[in-house]
């Protein structure tokens, strides 16, 4: 079949929206009609060349849709279910899987730099018949996208489309980073530092949580507003006020139980260690550049205090997604604030635009727009 995709044809070019085909389905994928995507850093880092991936390809990890149709051997899903993608496939029986690290699956991290299916294939074409690849086993900017079925997640139909699709990566990734993660406790104290809409799923998985002191932390006015609406107990600018003494100031000099990074900066990563109390934990969430060195002050570092490294929350999406859906369907997960702008698919480039410029904490392509 033929569709509408945006595709990528060179780093630091814009995408541009073209016909694409695919296959018969294998019989363990799922085809999913996509009815929103949104537009997140990692997309962006592959357009600025700084995350390799080969070209042409089809960006877009965080979507939802309807199943269109199944594979042969697909007997949990059906045509007409609302799904949202995970772009984390994995074996289940590999040495990571069998110790309960799916995001380090081999054959996910084998074939995750070929930007193909999970079972190596190259799933779409040019009219002319030449290859396009897809990001994170998904592709999600396009009208359809095949994907094994462990990564299309059934969920409510009462959940609509364009917070649906935030729950496959910014949400999963911020609240799991808690309450996966971290597992932050009732009555302890949270710092987040970055309000994009991981950081502020963090906040929100706090307050889940039952944290006692949700301290966020961004350089943006509008975003810490925002924050506090939806669960920070007090916010930082760090232009005006120090956050490590500010923390410190609440917690009887201690420091914040757990500290999450969200903010992807080298100060930010600084700021974690040390707002973290004696013996707390930091979870690191943002990222910088794979080749850039970080320096710390040992001191900052010590006291046994623990740090990890999250690229996902502790994501188990079949158990997750549905949890996260029935938390938003309760009034408990407030995710239509995440969501700055909803745009066609032929807006993209100024999607992106905009969320480099810092604008926006997400874009949410919406395909009948």
């Amino acid at each position: 079949m033929r569709f509408q995709a945006a595709v990528l044809r060179q780093t630091r070019a814009p995408l541009t929206i073209e016909t694409v085909e695919t296959d018969e389905l294998a019989p363990g994928d799922v085809l999913v009609r996509m009815q929103a995507a949104g537009l997140c850093h990692t997309d962006l880092e592959v357009i600025e060349g700084q995350l390799a991936s080969p070209v042409p390809i089809i960006l877009g990890h965080e979507g939802a849709g309807i199943v269109e149709r199944v594979g042969a051997d697909v007997h949990l899903l059906t045509a007409g279910d609302h799904v949202v993608l995970h772009w984390n496939p994995h074996c289940g029986h590999c040495f990571y899987c069998d110790r309960d690290q799916p995001i380090l699956c081999e054959t996910y991290v084998a074939q995750r730099p070929k930007s193909c299916g999970y079972d190596g294939r190259v799933l779409y074409k040019t009219g002319d018949g030449a290859p396009v690849h897809n990001l994170m086993y998904l592709g999600a900017f396009s009208q359809y996208c095949v994907v094994p079925a462990q990564s299309a997640i059934r969920v409510p139909d009462a959940l609509p489309f364009d917070v649906a699709c935030l729950i496959g990566c910014g949400v999963m990734t911020g609240v799991g980073a808690v309450t996966r993660i971290a597992k932050l406790h009732q009555g302890e104290t949270a710092m987040v530092i970055g309000c994009g809409a991981v950081g502020l799923s963090a906040v929100q998985g706090a307050r889940l949580a039952g944290a006692a002191q949700i301290i966020a932390v961004d350089l943006s006015d509008e975003k810490l507003a925002i924050a506090r609406a939806v669960g920070a107990t007090h916010v930082i600018n760090p232009l005006r006020e120090d956050p490590v003494a500010v923390v410190q100031s609440l917690t009887q000099g201690r420091g914040a139980d757990a500290v999450f990074e969200a903010a992807g900066a080298p100060v930010a990563f600084r700021t974690s260690v040390e707002a973290v109390r004696p013996g707390g934990q930091v979870v690191w969430l943002g990222k910088v550049g794979i080749n850039d060195d970080l320096s710390f002050r040992w001191g900052s570092l010590m006291q046994e205090k623990r740090i990890v490294r999250s690229s996902y929350g502790g994501a188990r999406p079949a158990r997750d997604f549905p949890l996260l859906a029935e938390h938003y369907l309760n009034g408990e997960l407030r995710l239509e604030e995440l969501i700055s702008r909803r745009i066609g698919l032929s807006e993209i480039n100024e999607g992106f635009a905009a969320l480099k410029r810092g604008e926006v904490i997400r874009s949410v392509i919406l395909f009948d727009s």
